[in-house]
């Protein structure tokens, strides 16, 4: 049984650079009537660099959402209608200053479906070649590097608590053929 919600009137109450608010009154299975806020977004494309001596390397950021840095992997929004594997390229360049000869698409999800259409592609980047990191003028970044091992630590350490990066981490790992610790 595929259970749906139809939507029956939709209005869009706010319009921003990074995001848009709309809200739909959504018909329910039993025909009672509901309202849904959905956060839209254009999505993102999400990087996992890969160093040639096994380190992937993270950015540090202040987010104001949550007052606190948080530990990332690099990414990005996509511009309206850009390829997922060029914004991946773009925003590992700014970033980071890295340049990857070799993306690898691993797959998409959403990263909060309760409330937002936002779906985030995940990429693997090796044969890095490091260069100058180029980020917004409004984005001030740290750059470091790790090696998988300690993220995955890291994560249960609760030094981690972006989802996107928790996801992309334990993706990487398992592509890579190691076990839920980060070794192979």
């Amino acid at each position: 049984m595929i259970i749906r919600e139809n939507t029956i009137n939709s209005k869009r109450i706010y319009e921003g650079r990074m995001i848009s608010l709309r809200v739909d009154t959504v018909e329910l299975p039993d025909k009672k009537y509901s309202t849904r806020e959905i956060v839209e977004h254009p999505g993102a494309a999400v990087v996992v660099p890969m160093t040639d001596d096994g380190k992937i390397i993270m950015v540090k950021q202040f987010r104001k959402a949550v007052e606190d840095s948080l530990l990332e992997v690099p990414a990005g929004k996509l511009d309206k209608g850009e390829n997922p594997a060029i914004c991946a390229h773009r925003e590992l360049q700014e970033e980071t200053g890295y340049v990857s000869a070799n993306m690898q698409y691993l797959f998409s999800f959403y990263s909060s479906p309760g409330f937002s259409n936002e779906i985030m592609h995940l990429f693997i980047a090796t044969d890095l070649t490091q260069g100058e990191a180029h980020p917004d003028e409004d984005e001030y970044i740290e750059i470091v590097s790790y090696e998988l091992g300690q993220l995955i630590e890291m994560i249960f350490q609760g030094k981690i608590k972006d989802s996107k990066s928790i996801i992309a981490i334990f993706a990487a790992s398992q592509y890579l053929g190691h076990n839920h610790l980060g070794q192979q």
